[in-house]
């Protein structure tokens, strides 16, 4: 049985006294972190430069430091009260601020998007691995000590523990343990609001050392609101939807293309009429590949078990049972919702529901007959951040070499697309980007780095559609993806090609396909949007009414950034135009409803005039909100009121 502990500090010098002065610890991805043991371990290591810590992580999770005025005032209020009381990682704080003692490192597998760019230590301890490799590599590394965040269960007088959302990595670990292949030890964390999850990851207490118990060391668990789905994201997700076969099989990625394809799928087998003709004003003279409702349902096997999976259970659409389970998963991560929506959900629905390790979900080792038998008609949906006229993926890093975030499970998803007959893999991008002022095109002729190589190319995403260019030529691929390429850029990238000799000099892209702007996108999906079947929420918001009024408005703020003669505009507007009352409540939510000083004079009159402007504008929303800092004030903003003011002397 585990020794208990009530204090992290006592834990910790147990762990150090049991294992000694040399310590690898392995802390599971994203949720699964027992934070306090991890920090009690780093500030015994830091106060005794004797002890050598050694951190492998994953997705270290952290909650947002906003800066400017409308960044604050916008998102403060919502971390205190999705986030409370979680407890900050030190290790994260101690590496942004450069300030990691020289006996601790700290070593990532996959970063949280964007927030490890121009940090060098992080940078440099970043080891690119598939997902399924990280264990191994973990034991080769001489992993001593694993701390997992754990939910607990007492039947009959017997204590069990549940790995709940971190069976990943955590179960093949214990697999080579069992073998003699790995001697390290348990050190877990309890967490009450963790749902309990049955299956292999229901384990027995003598599998843990020692575990930390205490209501005083319970907190809340991270839970990143829901993000709005923007149109650009509905798109996407719908032309993904028209992808996948009834009786098939489908694992979705992280990101916000997930619950956009969920509510694409759900509309199609709810609506089926309705999601026919989305797709005929989204893709004009294009036969969706399937479009038919769900009469024998689908079975899902993913990385990564998101909210949008739970709504696919209840739409009865994810219903195709493999030896009784409807959804296999390896970690998760959501909203509040979600975790209550598993903590409180019925024993004999819970059971359809199965956490299992990577090796499971992303692999076809072991038991391969029983999951090909399985993993029938598969579509694997992961996104990337840009592509190449040729059909390779860039998904994880730059081509100066800076991580980004990490391949994680892309690969192995693609490479089960292809070892699976009828499988696809799905790579769904944005068309654009904005970077300053400029817009850029995702779609490149050619860049500096790779996730996914162009020999595996197969299905490419859009908002304007579908490339499918799996044993394609070369000028056959490339044709396809100009075709889904934003028509801003599709002539320049034409000519990079003919040039190159990869076209030949009397191509020309098809009439149809030379309407790719994102006016028609929103145009098409207009009337869906006003009859709610495209809600900018789906599956339900952390966010208040309020909020997700000023969501739009801000976003509309950031985008007027841009262009600086946006901004007098809007100044004006907002000076000589009352705010309504909807508008008043809005203000107040921003503490710009009584302005004192200058500054806030300016940035209430520009928020009044966003909010007329975005409520005659539906569904304006940021593509990536609260991950992107820039949602609450618009990085920057504060640098544009500076030049649009300083004349008048506002600022």
């Amino acid at each position: 049985m585990p020794k208990l502990f009530a204090d992290p500090e006592a834990i910790a010098e147990d762990i150090i006294r049991d294992v000694g002065t040399n310590l690898v610890v392995g802390l599971p991805l994203g949720l699964g972190k027992a934070n306090h043991v991890v920090n009690a371990l780093y500030a015994r290591a830091a106060a005794d430069r004797s002890i050598k810590l050694t951190l492998f992580s994953a997705l270290t999770l952290e909650k947002l430091r906003p800066s400017s005025l409308l960044e604050q005032r916008f998102i403060s209020p919502v971390i205190d009260r999705l986030f409370g009381d979680y407890p900050d990682l030190t290790y994260a704080n101690a590496l942004h601020a450069g300030e990691l003692p020289p006996n601790i490192k700290v070593i990532e597998f996959f970063f949280l998007a964007g927030k490890w760019l121009q940090v060098p230590f992080a940078q440099q301890h970043y080891i690119s691995a598939n997902y399924t490799h990280a264990a191994s590599y973990l034991l080769a590394r001489g992993l001593n000590v694993v701390t997992p965040l754990v939910a607990k269960r007492v039947v009959d007088g017997v204590t069990r523990y549940s790995l709940s959302c971190n069976t990943d990595t955590a179960l093949d670990l214990l697999h080579a343990r069992a073998e003699g292949r790995a001697s390290f030890k348990v050190f877990a964390q309890v967490n009450s609001e963790l749902p309990f999850m049955p299956g292999v990851g229901d384990l027995p207490a003598d599998q843990f050392s020692a575990v930390l118990d205490s209501p005083a060391t319970d907190f809340p668990l991270f839970a990143p609101p829901a993000e709005p789905v923007s149109d650009t994201k509905y798109a996407i997700g719908l032309h993904a939807a028209s992808l996948v076969p009834d009786g098939g099989t489908l694992q979705i990625g992280i990101g916000q293309v997930g619950d956009a394809l969920a509510q694409g799928l759900i509309v199609r087998h709810r609506d089926n009429a309705q999601f026919r003709a989305i797709m005929k004003r989204l893709a004009p003279g294009v036969e969706p590949m399937e479009s038919a409702p769900f009469a024998k349902g689908l079975y899902g096997v993913s990385e990564m078990l998101i909210e949008a999976f739970l709504s696919l259970i209840e739409a009865d659409i994810l219903k195709r049972e493999v030896d009784g389970v409807v959804l296999h998963g390896a970690f998760f991560l959501g909203p509040k919702s979600f975790y209550r929506a598993l903590r409180e959900m019925p024993p004999n629905q819970l059971a359809r529901i199965q956490m299992m390790p990577v090796s499971f979900t992303n692999e076809l080792y072991g038991d391969e007959d029983a999951k090909r038998r399985a993993r029938v008609g598969a579509r694997f949906v992961n996104n990337a951040m840009m592509a190449t006229l040729m059909g390779a993926a860039v998904s994880d890093g730059l081509d100066n070499g800076q991580v980004v975030s990490g391949v994680g499970g892309q690969y192995n998803f693609v490479a089960q697309a292809f070892a699976l007959q009828g499988a696809r893999s799905i790579l769904t991008l944005e068309a654009t980007r904005q970077a300053g002022r400029r817009t850029h095109s995702n779609i490149r002729w050619n860049y500096g780095h790779e996730t996914i190589p162009r020999h595996l190319r197969d299905v490419f995403v859009t908002e304007y559609g579908v490339a499918d260019v799996r044993g394609k030529s070369d000028a056959e691929t490339i044709a396809a993806m100009l075709a889904v390429t934003d028509s801003r850029f599709q002539d320049e990238l034409t000519k990079i090609a003919k040039d190159a000799g990869k076209l030949p000099r009397e191509f020309e892209i098809p009439r149809a396909q030379r309407e790719n702007y994102p006016e028609r996108i929103a145009d098409a999906l207009k009337p869906a949007r006003e009859a709610g079947l495209l809600p900018s929420f789906p599956f339900g918001s952390d966010f208040t009414e309020v909020e997700q009024r000023l969501i739009p408005a801000l976003q509309l703020l950031r985008e007027a950034q841009r262009t600086l003669l946006r901004l007098p505009g809007l100044l004006w507007q907002g000076m000589r135009q009352p705010p309504d009352a909807s508008s008043r409540e809005c203000l107040a939510r921003l503490g710009l409803d009584r302005p004192t000083t200058f500054a806030e004079r300016g940035y209430r009159a520009l928020v009044n005039a966003a909010l007329a402007r975005s409520g005659t504008i539906t569904n304006v929303v940021p593509a990536n909100a609260l991950a992107d800092a820039h949602i609450a004030g618009c990085d920057g903003m504060t640098r544009c009121l500076d030049l649009a003011f300083r004349s008048d002397g506002l600022l």
